[in-house]
């Protein structure tokens, strides 16, 4: 009897440290909650890749009072992983809106350009739309003027050169119309340009291509190096004069997807005082789940040449597949600060674009749990407040910096593409 209540009196003490452990932990993480809450008031966090204007405009055939961005869209029969109330839970402070329009066919069609004007008016009128939470922004300042002003700084990144239709005219006006960065490419290569997922032809930028990048830099156009080829990266890194950007990429040594950005690159872009936003997508931070997600591919691929009946597939298998964690994400933002430094490190979800998210990072509402388990590393305040969007202030200042010193120089590049490349 005395041996069993001494057995119960450890059981009870046992259960009551593990309840003190619980309550500790949970003390803790309300701490770092608030220390990251904290920072984001200060600083904004800056997104550099959401694709929910196609997502949310193929869900309401864009006709956006039938669901308004204020309502809880993960409750439509396909959620989105955004809206209002969640941007606002996970404090983002200024989103690059993707205005992406699938490229049909190599090297892209007629009608692209008419394409991804239609997703810019739908992100300007949804900023209209909600003038008190959004406010397009088009330089660094006005995105540190709306953060302070405690609403969300828009932003309008194109993904995919082949919305210019091969015009630096096009490019310029895309510009106008609210336009800060291009990917150069998209899922398939250009005349111009190659991309990582498709064969080589022209073996990095034409020299038209290189006259994009140089034209980019003339405006104040950001260039955006995810999803282009590292020949493309390579040379991008050769001509810009500003500093570029990968808005939703991670690191190849981590994951080995093609989409992610290898070591050689990454010393490049810190000598070109460039920022990598670290991507969210499943299949680029985790190895295991590349891998899987690869397999599933060979299979599918094996089984039909349908287009339809792939996509039905795909949607049917990957429920199967495993999901990477938070903790993925952030060994690759480890990787990019041991090896370059956290100067050049920012976070792009691609959102509203991958499958469901990293576990921890489900939806736009949970940014905050990423810089709570970075802090747990040892990330200092200033180092969160850098990734979370210092980083990308400072590139986008000194971008309009060497646009400004451009433009005294040099008129817009009047290159045609069949004077160079033909």
């Amino acid at each position: 009897m005395r041996l069993a209540l001494t057995l119960t009196g450890l059981m009870l003490c046992s259960v009551a440290a593990l309840a003190d452990m619980a309550m500790a932990t949970s003390a803790d993480d309300a701490d770092l909650y608030a220390r990251v809450d904290a920072i984001l008031k200060n600083t904004p966090l800056i997104d550099g890749h959401n694709d929910l204007p196609a997502a949310y405009k193929s869900r309401v055939a864009g006709h956006l009072h039938q669901m308004p961005f204020t309502s809880d869209l993960s409750k439509l029969e396909k959620p989105t992983h955004t809206d209002l109330p969640r941007l606002r839970k996970g404090r983002v402070g200024g989103q690059f809106w993707s205005v992406w329009i699938p490229i049909r066919a190599y090297p892209g069609k007629d009608g692209d350009t008419s394409r991804v004007l239609d997703q810019i008016d739908l992100v300007h009128r949804l900023i209209e739309a909600h003038p008190g939470a959004l406010e397009l922004a088009l330089t660094s300042g006005d995105i540190k003027r709306i953060h302070s002003d405690g609403r969300i700084a828009s932003l309008i990144g194109i993904e995919g050169g082949h919305a210019i239709e091969n015009s630096l005219a096009t490019l310029r006006m895309l510009y106008k119309v609210g336009a800060r960065y291009m990917t150069l490419t998209h899922s398939q290569g250009l005349l111009w340009a190659d991309s990582a997922t498709d064969e080589e032809r022209v073996g990095g930028l034409s020299e038209f291509g290189k006259d994009v990048v140089r034209e980019m830099n003339r405006l104040g156009m950001l260039v955006d190096l995810s999803h282009v080829s590292v020949g493309t990266m390579n040379d991008a890194l050769d001509v810009s004069e500003a500093p570029v950007i990968f808005s939703h990429s991670s690191a190849f040594v981590v994951t080995a997807h093609k989409r992610n950005v290898p070591d050689d690159v990454l010393q490049r872009l810190k000598g070109n005082r460039g920022v990598a936003m670290v991507t969210f997508f499943p299949s680029f931070v985790s190895e295991t789940v590349r891998q899987a997600w690869a397999d599933l591919r060979e299979e599918v691929h094996a089984s039909t040449t349908d287009a339809d009946e792939r996509r039905r597939l795909y949607s049917e298998k990957s429920i199967n597949l495993p999901r990477p964690t938070l903790s993925d994400v952030a060994d690759h933002i480890d990787h990019i600060r041991n090896l370059i430094g956290i100067e050049h490190i920012g976070v792009g979800g691609d959102y509203d674009g991958m499958p469901p998210g990293p576990v921890g990072l489900e939806d736009v509402s949970t940014y905050p749990a990423l810089f709570v388990e970075l802090l747990k590393r040892g990330y200092t305040d200033v180092d969160i407040a850098k990734i979370a969007g210092l980083n990308l202030l400072r590139v986008m200042a000194e971008t309009e910096d060497v646009a400004a010193r451009l433009q005294k120089i040099s008129p817009p590049i009047d290159t045609l593409i069949e004077e160079v490349d033909f």
